[in-house]
């Protein structure tokens, strides 16, 4: 609705000159240069004072008053105003890089509704000069993405309650961050005071693979620590506790699974139990296997990036190899407590050496 000009409606002007009007209640919006606190001036037009009121039956909330212009004409000389609107808004907060992040649990379930309020608020966002919109649409409103992708919007990425969907309205390149690009895995060398080796046979895995016996391995989970998350994989897979000791090396290798890129970890774990107990949903098998053994296989052998990352182990377990131990640090950028996995050849305590 809009805010009502005197009576209800646009009278001519010349009938809005001098005359008073009372409203029942009061507002006043300094950001828009002007207000209406009992009979107070709102108009004006070369000395011509236009008054204002809202209807009492009207229920006009601050954040979905929009500004708009009129043009008039009082005895032949051309005018201009401002004028308020009533449109309902969807809700939505500033993010800190100029943009706005939509609530998604106020936006409305009928479609053609959520049309009308997201135009509306396209064009208030426009006009304020945002630039990237964030739209998270649940999935028990998947009916509303076919409204938002024909107003503009476009895919970011899906989890499985939601999708987000992203809009920038500036004429220049889009800024938002692309989606994620990577996953991240880890792999357990875990190795005893016998000199053994944990390893598994996987349950599902490429024919290339089969009868290999490799390291325990698994992805990181979200928001997990890399030495918290092989610790957990390892436990899981074989029921083996350990101890995280370092990062021996890390692959980088792309296009692997959804045209994303992968990190791979492999960890130095110190075992601290011996009993393996299987993991009958991933795990075929589990044992304890001597390193020579391991290093054998035709299949570790045969592949150039199995037999350096062996190597490395190895040389690692002669201290002529220093991985990179995790310090958990806090930056003052962000004040978050992050992990920095480096080398500490140089550190008295450490049981390493330089090569």
């Amino acid at each position: 609705m809009e805010l009502k000009l005197v009576n209800s409606e646009f009278l001519s002007l010349s009938k809005l000159v001098g005359r008073e009007v009372k409203k029942s209640s009061s507002f006043l919006d300094t950001k828009l240069m002007f207000g209406i606190n009992g009979t107070q001036k709102f108009y004006s037009c070369r000395g011509v004072v236009l008054k204002a009121s809202y209807d009492a039956a009207s229920s006009i909330s601050k954040e979905n008053l929009v500004v708009d212009t009129f043009s008039c004409q009082i005895n032949g000389t051309n005018c201009s105003g401002l004028y308020l609107r009533d449109v309902r808004m969807l809700d939505a907060s500033d993010d800190e890089y100029g943009g706005v992040l939509i609530n998604p649990q106020t936006l409305p379930s009928n479609p053609n509704m959520f049309a009308s309020v997201l135009r509306a608020s396209l064009s208030h966002w426009k006009m304020k000069g945002k630039k990237g919109i964030w739209l998270k649409l649940p999935v028990e409103k998947c009916d509303l993405v076919p409204v938002a992708v024909k107003e503009g919007f476009q895919y970011h990425h899906a989890e499985r309650g939601y999708l987000m969907m992203t809009y920038w309205l500036p004429d220049d390149p889009c800024m938002l961050p692309s989606n994620a690009s990577h996953q991240v895995g880890v792999g357990g060398f875990v190795i005893n005071d016998k000199n053994e080796v944990l390893v598994v046979q996987e349950k599902h895995s490429a024919p290339a693979l089969s009868g290999l016996w490799k390291i325990p391995t698994g992805f990181i989970l979200e928001s997990e620590e890399i030495f918290t998350g092989v610790v957990r994989e390892v436990k899981e897979e074989t029921g083996i506790d350990t101890e995280f000791v370092e990062v021996i090396a890390f692959r980088h290798a792309h296009n692997v699974a959804f045209e994303k890129s992968d990190l791979f970890f492999v960890c130095l774990l110190r075992p601290l139990s011996t009993r393996i107990m299987v993991d009958d949903l991933e795990i075929q098998e589990a044992k304890w296997m001597p390193l020579v053994k391991f290093v054998e296989q035709p299949l570790v052998q045969a592949d150039s990036m199995f037999k350096k990352i062996i190597d490395i182990c190895i040389a690692r377990l002669g201290k002529r190899y220093c991985g990179l131990s995790v310090h958990q640090l806090v930056s003052t950028f962000d004040g978050k407590l992050s992990s920095l996995y480096f080398n500490t050849v140089e550190d008295s305590d450490t049981n390493c050496q330089a090569k």
